[in-house]
């Protein structure tokens, strides 16, 4: 991913939710990652909210993409940041997420944090 710019990052993330690819999403990911959510409480009870490591992100996209099999996200704004960004997409549920990423020096997002404008995960 380093050769690639943050836009190319980001249409490529989003292109590979949309298509539902798990190892296309997942190659965006440093091996060392931390994710946090709501969706991480309610799909694993960690009353944190935390996952740290590609494996446990893996688990939890796979079961995310299994109980929502038509997911689709659009882009709405992208934010910018010295070392990552924040994208406002909103999905076919008609919910709206904000992920703030932060890249580490080969494009990788290290840290994730995902903000959900409705509870409704």
């Amino acid at each position: 991913m380093k050769h690639l710019s943050k836009e190319a990052i980001i249409t490529d993330w989003i292109e590979a939710w949309n298509t539902h690819d798990l190892e296309r999403i997942m190659h965006h990911y440093a091996d060392e990652v931390e994710f946090t959510a709501q969706t991480v409480i309610a799909r694993w009870g960690k009353a944190d909210g935390k996952l740290k490591g590609k494996e446990e992100l893996r688990l939890h996209f796979s079961k995310g993409l299994a109980l929502a099999p038509d997911i689709y996200f659009t882009v709405e704004e992208i934010l910018w940041a010295p070392n990552g960004y924040a994208v406002l997409y909103h999905r076919e549920n008609g919910n709206r997420v904000l992920d703030a990423v932060q890249l580490n020096e080969d494009g990788l997002a290290v840290k994730v944090t995902a903000y959900y404008l409705n509870q409704q995960l």
